[in-house]
């Protein structure tokens, strides 16, 4: 593994996973999420992803939404096409974080401002090697969202 990356995971308080090759590309530029009110979007991001350090997201002059990281950004936006904004069936989002406590934090500040759990309470989720702190929430316009904890 380079050593930009190692670096760059041990300073967002992550891991790489184990035996996968990173070769310093990042997968994603950026993700970008319906609603119908943009607005009430934007109050539930901020709050959920405000737990974890994202700074509150910023509108542009179209009336989009965006939060903006050193690893990618996610935006809001009313549809393209005029339709109604829908949640993306078998879609989830998911948000690394740094301990169990922030993981609950976002589930909390999710469903405090709108969103909906789901699946099973945040928890730990054992499978295989590999052992995970893990909340499901969906936002209000039904994506799935999920916060990860690698645990040890």
């Amino acid at each position: 593994m380079p050593l930009a990356i190692g670096a760059r995971y041990r300073k967002m308080g992550q891991r790489p996973l184990p035996g996968v090759q990173h070769d310093g590309v990042e997968m994603f530029s950026h993700i970008f999420v319906g609603a119908d009110d943009v607005a009430v979007s934007k109050k539930f991001y901020d709050a959920a992803l405000g737990v974890l350090g994202v700074a509150e997201g910023k509108m542009d002059p179209k009336g989009r939404c965006f939060y903006r990281t050193p690893t990618g950004t996610l935006g809001i936006s009313k549809p393209i096409d005029g339709k109604a904004a829908t949640g993306a069936n078998g879609g989830t989002i998911g948000f690394g974080c740094d301990s169990p406590e922030k993981v609950k934090a976002f589930h909390d500040a999710a469903v405090a401002n709108g969103g909906t759990s789901i699946e099973d309470p945040p928890g730990w989720r054992e499978g295989g090697a590999v052992r995970l702190y893990l909340a499901y929430v969906r936002d209000p316009y039904g994506n799935k969202l999920c916060a990860l904890h690698r645990g040890g």
